[in-house]
């Protein structure tokens, strides 16, 4: 799956949300932006989803997609109630692969680990 060059070139603040697996979020255009982060460097090291949809995987974050401030997620995180609906977009996604229906289940990954292993989204 290649990058999304449209999204890429895009300005966003993102936000920490607390989950393993989907470690960042924002809301953009009143959509949810969350980012998976993959067992890099068997996977790509993120791929994006938009409300749910896969948009694509992202590598190099800072040449690749130099408007996006993963920094700025150090800041506040988000709240409850946001981190619910960012998570609930991306519920059952967590393996790497899961987005096209052939989850990644190989050995040599940590996508085989159990949905608490991986830190799923949950609630």
């Amino acid at each position: 799956m290649s990058e999304p060059v449209h999204v890429l070139a895009r300005p966003v603040r993102w936000r920490r949300t607390g989950a393993r697996a989907f470690a960042f979020a924002a809301r953009v255009d009143g959509a949810w932006w969350v980012l998976r982060l993959n067992d890099f460097p068997h996977h790509p090291l993120y791929t994006l989803f938009v409300d749910g949809a896969v948009v694509g995987d992202v590598e190099d974050v800072p040449s690749r997609a130099p408007g996006w401030d993963l920094g700025s997620a150090d800041g506040p995180g988000l709240t409850d109630e946001q981190r619910a609906e960012a998570l609930a977009s991306v519920r059952g996604l967590e393996p790497y692969g899961s987005e096209v229906g052939r989850p990644c289940d190989g050995d040599w990954c940590s996508c085989a680990g159990s949905a608490e292993e991986r830190g799923a989204a949950t609630g």
